[in-house]
């Protein structure tokens, strides 16, 4: 399938609604920054037991180091502060686009070099287990999300400008 690049700058998305990120309304993307945060400080403090969970340490401790723990849940709450004022900081909103495909990016490497280690993980913590299988996927959902909102705001702003 050929895109056509001249049609999508002019008319971006109005004939394929996967590619009409225009179309999100604010009342939706405020929920999906309060939804992230939720996911990042809720899940982390669920997942941690707050902050004992030494097997997540034990398991990947360049991400998941206790600070590595803090870090995510405060990932969460800056989703959270800038819910409602979002549109007046789409780069920080790239931030965050580039911050959860970094995250996973970082997962899927780990699944490629140690996802066999997910059934050993299991049999000391089922809840551990299915975090490292799982948690990247929606780092990447997540990431796409804070991709298309950014895309918006700066086609907003430039075209604000013009």
């Amino acid at each position: 399938m050929i895109l056509n690049v001249r049609r999508m700058k002019h008319d971006v998305g109005t004939r394929d609604p996967l590619m009409n990120y225009a179309a999100i309304s604010d009342r939706a993307i405020t929920r999906g920054f309060f939804l992230a945060g939720a996911v990042n400080v809720i899940g982390m403090l669920a997942v941690s037991k707050i902050f004992t969970n030494s097997l997540l340490n034990t398991t990947d401790p360049a991400v998941f180091s206790w600070l590595g723990q803090v870090a995510v849940v405060l990932w969460g709450l800056a989703y959270w502060s800038v819910a409602r004022t979002y549109r007046h900081t789409p780069y920080l909103v790239v931030v965050f686009f580039v911050e959860k495909m970094v995250y996973a990016v970082t997962w899927l490497l780990w699944l490629l070099h140690k996802g066999h280690l997910l059934t050993s993980i299991a049999s000391e913590s089922l809840m551990t287990a299915n975090f490292f299988g799982v948690y990247g996927a929606g780092d990447f959902a997540f990431g796409i999300f804070f991709g298309c909102v950014a895309l918006k705001l700066l086609r907003e702003g430039h075209n604000s400008t013009a």
